[in-house]
């Protein structure tokens, strides 16, 4: 079968050793970074199996219909949003899906943007290459309050890390994650408004759904401190769109760090958090690691090869 990767813009995945699940099949990998509906096409129209990376493009219904060989999309990961599973099921197109990587990659991304943006560690080290010397305090965290915004299983990593620098864990969220919170002995918030206010470093660890799509408001990040600091190594669309930029701009929070951002990828400068002084801007690399994309591509390699064996398998949809 005619196995096609779309938007592998890293140019990584044909270095991966799991690729050799593939080698009874022809696989076609494109490394071009969000193109055009009608380039897209093209690159896939012979297509019998697409793995999509991630969420990184959408398959309309427009798309699928446009082609005809397909008959599976092998997903990277769980999340299938991105695809239109009504117009898969309406043409008989199967949709496997895989599971979540290891969470520890964006835990560790996380703290890393925490503490290389408190401690202002990329200016620094500009600085000394420039010849100078630090002249102010630096921003601890011990005795500081850790808002998180969703204590699923990254968030209950972010939590215990902060916990242990000192750190008062405060939680918002649903109530599994206000239970967890409970259960793990860590304060829950008593109004969406206190834990915006009290939160000296606020971390969204929230899935990105219809539901939690601008889930961030101008209102919310107006009432945090002109010293806080908010994260998003999840995803772009939970914080309204230009909001941050605005916020940021204004003083509250008094700092960003962030890893993801609603057109990826980001060429020739053009995200306005590039322009900010007060925002630490990584290219949505908490994933970025070997061996999270041996799991992820291992898992929907398997998923294709055992389909194209005539044995699907971890099938979300009901194709008809």
């Amino acid at each position: 079968m005619i196995i096609a990767i779309p938007d592998d813009y890293h140019n990584l995945v044909r270095t991966l050793d799991c690729m050799r699940l593939l080698e009874d099949h022809e696989v076609r990998i494109f490394n071009e970074a969000a193109p055009p509906a009608s380039r897209l096409i093209e690159q896939l129209r012979d297509a019998d199996i697409i793995v999509p990376i991630r969420e990184r493009t959408r398959f309309t219904r427009d798309i699928i219909t446009a082609l005809p060989r397909l008959k599976l999309f092998s997903q990277t990961g769980r999340s299938c949003h991105h695809i239109d599973l009504e117009a898969c099921n309406e043409r008989g197109i199967a949709v496997a899906a895989g599971s979540h990587a290891s969470p520890y990659t964006v835990a560790e991304q996380t703290w890393a943007m925490i503490l290389g943006s408190l401690r202002e560690i990329p200016a620094e080290t500009a600085l000394m290459k420039a010849g100078g010397w630090r002249n102010r305090f630096s921003f601890g965290l011990k005795g500081r309050t850790l808002g998180i915004y969703g204590l699923g299983t990254i968030g209950k990593l972010v939590a215990a890390t902060g916990a242990s620098f000192g750190m008062r864990v405060l939680v918002w969220g649903r109530e599994n994650s206000m239970a967890a919170a409970r259960a793990a002995g860590y304060e829950t918030a008593s109004s969406r408004e206190q834990f915006f206010s009290e939160s000296d470093v606020l971390v969204l660890m929230v899935r990105l759904s219809k539901e939690t799509r601008g889930l961030v408001t101008a209102q919310d990040l107006a009432r945090m401190r002109t010293t806080a600091l908010l994260v998003n190594t999840a995803r772009a669309e939970l914080i309204a769109p230009g909001v941050l930029e605005s916020a940021l701009k204004a003083g509250r929070p008094g700092h960003a760090a962030v890893d993801v951002y609603e057109n990826e990828p980001v060429v020739g400068g053009q995200n306005p958090l590039l322009e900010l002084d007060n925002a630490l801007c990584t290219h949505h690399s908490a994933w970025l690691e070997r061996e999270t994309y041996e799991l992820y591509f291992g898992e929907a390699f398997a998923n294709a090869a055992a389909y194209a064996a005539g044995q699907p398998v971890k099938l979300v949809n009901s194709p008809r």
